[in-house]
């Protein structure tokens, strides 16, 4: 399967919609997993309209292949940039590459960065007592491992 073809496929069938691509997979074995996410909500007969469409445009008698259309998962890590938009304001987890763990709102997201604002234990010079604090993180996309909904019950 040409992943190149299929992709700019989606990406036109998404155009002029709610919906954004966010990730596409095509394995050796021709198993093809299509994951799109939307500013609203989900709807699962887009995702089966989509799926149809695309075994319209790439028949099975030309290439076998196994098709998976759905949304991106409620709680798995973002992957465009179009997510973090979607989740401006929101709280999300941060497990940045050198090992620390952030839970904070998202405030802001640019083209290389995007900003966080924790709430944090604070010690200041002559305190006896850490304090809370809103403290600001800037993490460009390269220094982080995943972001994610922060979702708890």
């Amino acid at each position: 399967m040409d992943k190149k073809a299929l992709a700019g496929f989606v990406e036109d069938r998404l155009k002029d919609t709610e919906y954004f691509l966010v990730d596409l997979t095509v394995s050796a074995s021709n198993e093809i997993k299509v994951e799109v996410d939307s500013f609203e909500d989900i709807d699962i007969d887009f995702c089966v309209g989509l799926s149809k469409a695309i075994e319209e445009a790439f028949p099975r008698d030309d290439e076998d292949y196994e098709l998976e259309v759905g949304s991106a998962g409620f709680t798995s890590p973002f992957k465009v940039r179009k997510q973090y938009e979607k989740n401006l304001g929101n709280e999300v987890e941060v497990m940045a590459r050198d090992g620390r763990k952030y839970i904070g709102v998202l405030e802001e997201v640019g083209d290389d960065s995007f900003l966080v604002s924790c709430v944090e234990k604070v010690k200041e010079s002559g305190a006896k007592r850490p304090v809370e604090k809103t403290v600001e993180h800037r993490f460009p996309y390269t220094a982080v491992n995943s972001v994610r909904y922060n979702f708890e019950f």
